[in-house]
């Protein structure tokens, strides 16, 4: 591939090299929550901050660990995690904000993710559409547990991924509305939880590259309990869904642990 930083083993966009990060990556879309969540690192120090692309590196329980924030959308957050992966990350977990769809998901509940809609363009440059994206059952799990652990109220089951975040709160407005209307309600009768943007492209680049991804959500609002009359909340608070997601990287450094001793 043509070398774009000028320099060998720098990457181009996070500007990161091998050894600036650890093996475990926090991934939220906004670059400044990444500082929150270096917060929870012990040492935790700037490394990087190029474009949209803000990262931080220290410690969690003696174990080298990083974030990188990757903007909006599945084109940044599949360039995040390659050039990441080139670093030598192999465990991404994915934080950030969806709009719940199942009305059981209220605004401030969590969403773990197990599996992505690819309503996307990124993951079909990767991968045929007939792939699905899975996250990794491994960093799936610890979600789970940690979100247990931690008494948070979440949900677990397939989230949808698109492109444009107007197509889906305005699908009326848009020359291609009655697709996105049909596909909508195609994905409530499937009982998908909650729509977003990144997941599917990570899951598709994740299994390429052989790394681990899960994804965790913190839902900010339900627009079909809006649309049903039902009380609906608007929460933007993040705290429960990175507490969720440093926890859970603790569980899996512990358990990485115990396999190679």
């Amino acid at each position: 591939m043509q070398n774009y930083s000028g320099e060998i083993g720098l990457q181009y966009h996070v500007q990161l090299r091998k050894g600036d990060v650890g093996r475990y990556v926090i991934l939220p879309g906004d670059p400044k929550r990444c500082e929150k969540i270096a917060s929870r690192f012990e040492d935790a120090r700037l490394v990087a901050d190029s474009r949209e692309f803000v990262t931080y590196t220290g410690y969690l329980d003696g174990e080298k660990v990083s974030v990188t924030s990757t903007g909006i959308g599945g084109p940044s957050a599949s360039i995040a995690l390659e050039e990441l992966a080139n670093c030598g990350a192999d465990t991404f977990i994915r934080v950030g904000t969806c709009g719940g769809m199942d009305l059981e998901v209220r605004g401030g509940d969590l969403v773990i993710a197990t599996g992505a809609i690819r309503m996307e363009g990124t993951s079909r440059e990767y991968a045929p559409i007939e792939y699905p994206a899975v996250p990794d059952l491994a960093v799936t799990n610890a979600l789970v547990e940690a979100a247990e652990a931690c008494g948070y109220c979440f949900h677990t089951g397939v989230v949808q991924c698109k492109d444009s975040f107007y197509g889906q709160h305005e699908p009326e407005t848009k020359p291609a509305g009655y697709e996105l209307t049909d596909k909508w309600q195609a994905w409530l009768r499937m009982g998908c939880k909650a729509s977003e943007m990144e997941s599917a492209a990570l899951f598709i680049v994740a299994g390429y590259r052989r790394v681990r991804c899960g994804s965790i959500f913190l839902a900010i609002g339900n627009q079909e309990r809006d649309r049903a009359g039902m009380e609906n909340p608007i929460v933007h608070d993040t705290q429960a869904a990175i507490t969720s997601a440093v926890e859970a990287l603790r569980i899996l450094i512990r358990r990485d642990k115990e396999k190679r001793q």
